[in-house]
């Protein structure tokens, strides 16, 4: 697999850790320390408690020589392996077994905000393209346009500040979110620009484009538009990784690759087709469908094994897959949708303030009206968009883009004892032979996850 600094998962590589066998515990001591490796260790189970022990005890032994495999991230194999030469041994690479999988490692950035939607979702599979920056962009955007409203937009960006400086205490533990947070905020508040909405229609912003409760056609037609560009890009990128993980020819058959998304070019087709009237798109759209219907079946039918039932089950899940397209694209509807119900809540409260204003108690009632109400579908309407996108960017985008999940990559970190000076023969200061002993440590670590 070649190293992918960008786009993927930090590249993986499958190694043997190989000294001598009176050398054994300094060389795994060393490689604890260093915590880059995951280990195999299924087998050791020698009856130690200590998991220290437990993996001496598994190393893998012919004449003086031990050894151990496992995975661990290619640019971190010189600075490993020169620390083994100099206590004897060898870190040598092999070839990744036919089947398996590496366990998945993401370089975070800084913050690592932009990985909470898709690690929230799963663990990206080793071979995919990590599209952690692209659902955040998309996931914000969807939340901008059913909460489009420049001062409840505003009111969420200085959350996301409060959570950033730390302005609010109870906000604190929510730092990391914090740009998330205050994007999705800027958001709302260009899609309230566009809207004409600030604290409702209250007059203060013009409108832009549209504004909802006037024309929630075109309201819903741009966001049936919007919806077909994600699914586009949810496509190509399943796509992507279908052919990493199993070349063309997987990709060609697979529902979330090149079969499905010429279903997806030809409903496209079919539609721009019937609505212009070209006969010429029509035809191509149509051939185009009953061939990536066709690649779809036989797909399912060799994964299967063929037989009646696998026949059956390939022509159901051929028409679901068809009928499911269709249902994914309307289902972008709802941007429109809850961006309507926003502005007619909104529109409900200033015509309760207007209609109050008076001299006296009805301006005091009037700003009530206004001040709750505005909290209310602030906060009503935050969660539902908030569900609403988070919906659809898992089942109706990341269901396309993975068809699996991966491993996490787990060094193997034992409870080790302080690291002890060693002389220039590699002998440790306290040591009587050339084994030094071994410190237990004071309790055993949790074992590792089993995926």
């Amino acid at each position: 697999m070649p190293h992918r600094e960008h786009g993927g998962p930090v590249s993986m590589e499958r190694v043997a850790i190989v000294v001598l066998d009176e050398d054994r515990e300094r060389a795994l001591e060393a490689v604890a320390r260093a915590g880059v490796v995951e280990l195999d260790l299924h087998a050791a189970g020698s009856g130690e408690s200590d998991e220290f022990r437990r993996a001496v005890a598994a190393g893998v032994r012919h004449d003086r020589l031990v050894g151990w495999v496992g995975w661990m991230p290619r640019p971190a194999h010189g600075p490993l392996a020169e620390t083994l030469a100099e206590l004897g041994g060898a870190l040598v690479p092999l070839k990744t077994p036919l089947g398996e999988q590496p366990p998945t490692l993401i370089a975070h950035g800084a913050s690592g905000t932009s990985r909470t939607l898709v690690d929230t979702y799963g663990v990206v599979p080793y071979a995919d393209v990590d599209p952690a920056k692209m659902a955040a962009a998309a996931y914000i955007v969807m939340f901008g346009m059913m909460f489009g409203d420049v001062g409840h937009g505003a009111l969420l960006a200085l959350i996301g500040l409060s959570m950033r400086w730390g302005w609010i205490k109870g906000l604190a533990r929510f730092r990391r979110t914090w740009l998330f947070v205050t994007l999705a905020g800027v958001a709302a508040m260009a899609f309230g620009a566009l809207y004409g909405e600030a604290f409702g229609p209250t007059g203060l912003v013009p409108v832009l484009w549209l504004n909802p409760m006037e024309d929630p056609v075109p309201l819903l037609l741009a966001a049936i538009a919007f919806g077909a560009v994600l699914l586009a890009g949810s496509y190509a990128t399943g796509t992507v990784n279908r052919v990493r993980e199993g070349g063309w020819a997987y990709a060609l058959y697979s529902r979330a690759g090149l079969a499905g998304s010429g279903l997806f070019l030809a409903l496209g087709l079919l539609a721009w087709g019937l609505i212009s009237s070209v006969l010429a798109l029509v035809v191509v759209g149509s051939v185009l469908a009953l061939t990536s219907v066709v690649l779809i079946f036989v797909g399912i039918v060799s994964s299967e094994g063929g037989g009646a039932t696998a026949f059956l089950q390939a022509g159901i899940e051929s028409v679901d897959s068809v009928s499911r397209l269709g249902s994914n694209i309307i289902s972008f509807a709802r941007l429109a949708a809850f961006g309507l119900t926003h502005a007619a809540l909104l529109a409900v409260i200033w015509e309760g303030t207007t209609s109050l204003w008076a001299p006296g108690w009805g301006a005091a009632a009037a700003v009530l009206i206004f001040l709750v109400g505005n909290v209310i579908t602030f906060g009503l309407e935050a969660l539902v968009a908030g569900i609403q996108a988070l919906r659809l960017e898992y089942y109706e985008l990341f269901s396309r883009v993975f068809v699996g999940e991966g491993r996490a990559f787990q060094p193997w970190q034992p409870p080790l004892p302080p690291e002890r000076d060693v002389d220039a023969d590699g002998r440790a200061d306290d040591a009587p032979s050339p084994t030094p002993p071994l410190v237990p440590a004071p309790a055993p670590s949790a074992p590792h996850r089993k995926d």
